[in-house]
């Protein structure tokens, strides 16, 4: 646990000193969301359930959701492809380290950063919007976000295994994640996302993460706001991605 602690330190600060993965995970969603009201307006719109809720307030969760997959699957991807083709994973590998420390203490880090996005933006929008998470549903915010953090952080290590060459992994986590963000309720409210478009984003993640925190947010919701089938799905990505990082994971350079 001392190793993994280290370890866990390690990556946070690392996280702390790079201000690209600190702009993309912490002030983009900020920024989406003052220009999304600013643009769309803050009218009412209805949710799945047939419930309605302000614009802003349907943002708040959807966008939290894209803080959570830029602090779990977008900056891990970068930082290892870019360790891995530089050997500095290699490096580490052949120092008395376990890989499950180094596995464990990014996993952790991106726990963290959901937890602190989450709320950050709660506070955000019950201060700037009036948007507030109703009380009784905050565990299932909490546990949504956690599993959210590590079921992208198993698909960045999966991914991650797919990507040869270092300037090619931000291009290619982008091009994954836009038209995702698009079809899966991030960007575009779930009611106005045409039906194929909505099946074809409820086969990935990101459509279940949004869907999970919203409705964590929804008025109508009862019980302590776990969204069971959207953590079901999440999970099953959890595990399938976490099997294809153990099989194709390398330590050393992958680029001719």
């Amino acid at each position: 646990m001392g190793l993994v602690w280290h370890q866990f330190s390690f990556e946070l600060r690392a996280f702390l000193r790079n201000r690209q993965a600190r702009f993309f995970t912490v002030f983009l969603p900020i920024l989406f969301l003052v220009i999304f009201v600013g643009v769309f307006g803050n009218h009412t719109i209805r949710l799945p359930s047939g419930a309605r809720i302000k614009q802003s307030t349907y943002y708040i969760p959807a966008l939290t959701a894209l803080g959570i997959i830029s602090a779990a699957f977008t900056n891990l991807v970068i930082a290892v492809v870019t360790q891995r083709e530089s050997g500095i994973l290699k490096r580490r590998r052949a120092a008395p380290i376990p890989a499950y420390v180094l596995i464990l203490g990014r996993a952790l880090v991106a726990v963290l950063l959901a937890l602190f996005m989450t709320a950050l933006m709660m506070g955000i929008g019950s201060i700037a919007y009036g948007a507030t998470v109703p009380s009784h549903t905050i565990p299932g915010v909490a546990a949504t976000a956690i599993v959210g953090a590590l079921t992208f952080c198993s698909a960045g290590f999966a991914v991650s295994t797919f990507i040869r060459h270092a300037d090619a992994a931000q291009p290619i986590v982008q091009i994954t994640l836009l038209p995702l963000y698009f079809i899966s309720g991030v960007f575009v409210a779930q009611s106005q996302i045409p039906s194929w478009l909505g099946n074809v984003a409820s086969v990935f993640p990101v459509r279940h993460l949004s869907a999970a925190l919203v409705h964590a947010y929804d008025p109508s919701t009862t019980g302590a706001g776990f969204s069971w089938s959207d953590l079901g799905v999440m999970g099953i990505w959890c595990v399938a991605c976490l099997v294809v990082a153990i099989w194709r994971f390398s330590w050393s350079p992958r680029g001719s």
